[in-house]
């Protein structure tokens, strides 16, 4: 336990943020299952524009520093072929 005022600070400050980037880390990986129970309905049209959705949510999360730039472009390319080929 954090004794100390700034200890107790950072503690706050640490539980707020580790809060705040599960929320944002939550809602990616539901955007990117919401693609993938499309694709795996057989919709086509219910995927793309789930993707469409999607690309923004994980952009997002790269900007902010939840996830790294090649991981978002790896969900992203792999969703977009498994899109391409339906």
């Amino acid at each position: 336990m954090a004794n100390s005022a700034q200890a107790r600070k950072r503690a706050r400050q640490a539980d707020k943020r580790r809060s705040r980037n599960q929320a944002q880390r939550s809602e990616m990986r539901t955007h990117i299952k919401r693609v993938i129970k499309q694709i795996a309905a057989g919709s086509k049209e219910g995927a793309e524009e789930a993707y469409k959705q999607a690309v923004p949510a994980i952009d997002s999360a790269v900007s902010k520093g939840l996830v790294h730039k090649n991981k978002a472009a790896r969900h992203k390319s792999r969703l977009n072929v498994q899109i391409k080929a339906m």
